[in-house]
């Protein structure tokens, strides 16, 4: 029996500052056609995930099916009480405002189409965070789905 097995890639890189969610595509009218495009907000976040993917990556990308990890670091708002910030340091109160955790995903995955992998629809595992935190910042883990192939 033989035994083939490859080495699992895996990246992890951190976009600095306040996280960013996916906005809808816009839509103008001119004349009888309707044009869509993304914000300039989106665009700029994704080409600073792109920025941070590359500085980290050097170039490596992902085969094959990919678990993703993403977990959007919140500051904490100024009026909140010591024991309240306290307790959202430890991870006792968690982020439930906007902007929502598929927004979060699909703004880092869609980014990263072409660079880190051929398409985002490789990624099988997706596991989305949202915590504070005293720095804001999207911390993300890619890694290729390990598996081992045999052959008799």
């Amino acid at each position: 029996m033989q035994e083939v097995s490859r080495r699992v890639k895996e990246i992890k890189f951190t976009v600095p500052g306040e996280p960013k969610g996916k906005a809808r595509p816009r839509f103008v009218k001119t004349g009888d056609y309707a044009r869509t495009y993304t914000p300039d907000e989106t665009v700029r976040y994704e080409n600073l995930v792109k920025l941070f993917y590359q500085q980290e990556a050097k170039g490596t990308k992902l085969n094959g099916e990919i678990a993703a990890k993403i977990i959007g670091v919140f500051s904490i708002p100024k009026s909140v009480s010591k024991k309240n910030r306290e307790m959202m340091l430890r991870g006792k109160i968690l982020h439930t405002k906007k902007i929502d955790c598929d927004n979060l995903a699909k703004i880092i995955l869609d980014s990263l189409n072409g660079i880190a992998y051929d398409d985002d629809k490789q990624v099988c595992r997706l596991y989305v965070e949202k915590i504070y935190g005293e720095q804001p910042r999207v911390e993300v883990f890619l890694k290729e789905v390990k598996y081992e192939e045999s052959s008799r």
